[in-house]
C-alpha cells in the first residue's frame, strides 16, 4: 500500500469519525439554548392602558417592555423603567409611580417596582423607596422597605419601614414610623448594624 493511499484512507476514516461525533442530542441543545430566549417578545416606546367599564383607569408608559412566556405563565419586564399614571374619574392623573426597573406578574396581578421608586399625588405629596409593589386588584401599593414621605401641604416629612397605601396615595400607613430623623443615610447606616 502506498503512502498517499494510506493518507487518503486515513483522511476518509477521520472525516467519518468526525461526522459521527457531531450529533446533537435535544437535551444537549436545551442546555445551550435557554427556554427564556425562545419565548420573549420585545416592544419599544410602550403605552399600556387599563380600563374598567370602558373608562381608562391606569396608563403605563415605558421605553422598553420584554414579555416572557414561561409555560402557562406570562410576565413583563420593564428593564429601562416605567411610569404608571393612575387616572381619576375625569381621566386626569391623580397620582403616578416612577421606577428605574419593574416586573409585572400577570398571574398575581402585581407590578414589582424597584430602584429609585417614587410615588406622587396631585397634592404634591411624594414617597421615595427602593421597592414598591402595586396590587392591581386591590388598587393599593405596599412595601417592607425603608420609605421617606414628604407632604408639603401639611409641612411634614415621615420616614419609616414598611408602608401600605391606596394607589391614589391619599391614605397611607407606615408599619414602623421614625419621626424626627433628619438624615436618611444615617438612618440606613443604623439599620445595617
Amino acid at each position: 500500500m502506498s503512502l498517499s493511499y494510506a493518507n487518503k484512507l486515513f483522511g476518509v476514516v477521520f472525516m467519518i469519525g468526525l461526522l459521527n461525533s457531531c450529533k446533537n442530542d435535544s437535551t444537549d441543545i436545551g442546555k445551550v439554548i435557554r427556554k427564556e430566549d425562545l419565548s420573549i417578545e420585545i416592544a419599544q416606546d410602550v403605552i399600556m392602558l387599563y380600563s374598567d367599564s370602558a373608562d381608562v383607569k391606569v396608563r403605563i408608559i415605558s421605553p422598553t417592555l420584554k414579555r416572557y412566556k414561561d409555560g402557562g405563565e406570562t410576565y413583563d419586564e420593564f428593564p429601562d423603567g416605567l411610569l404608571v399614571e393612575f387616572l381619576d374619574e375625569n381621566g386626569h392623573v391623580g397620582s403616578w409611580l416612577k421606577a428605574d426597573y419593574a416586573v409585572r406578574r400577570e398571574v398575581e396581578n402585581k407590578i414589582f417596582a424597584q430602584n429609585n421608586v417614587e410615588l406622587y399625588n396631585k397634592q404634591k405629596d411624594e414617597l421615595f423607596t427602593d421597592e414598591l409593589i402595586w396590587d392591581e386588584a386591590n388598587e393599593e401599593v405596599y412595601t417592607s422597605k425603608i420609605v421617606k414621605i414628604n407632604r408639603p401641604s401639611i409641612g411634614d416629612t415621615s420616614m419609616g419601614i414598611g408602608l401600605r397605601a391606596d394607589q391614589e396615595f391619599t391614605r397611607f400607613e407606615l408599619t414602623k414610623n421614625f419621626s424626627g430623623i433628619k438624615n436618611i443615610d444615617n438612618f440606613k447606616e443604623g439599620l445595617d448594624k
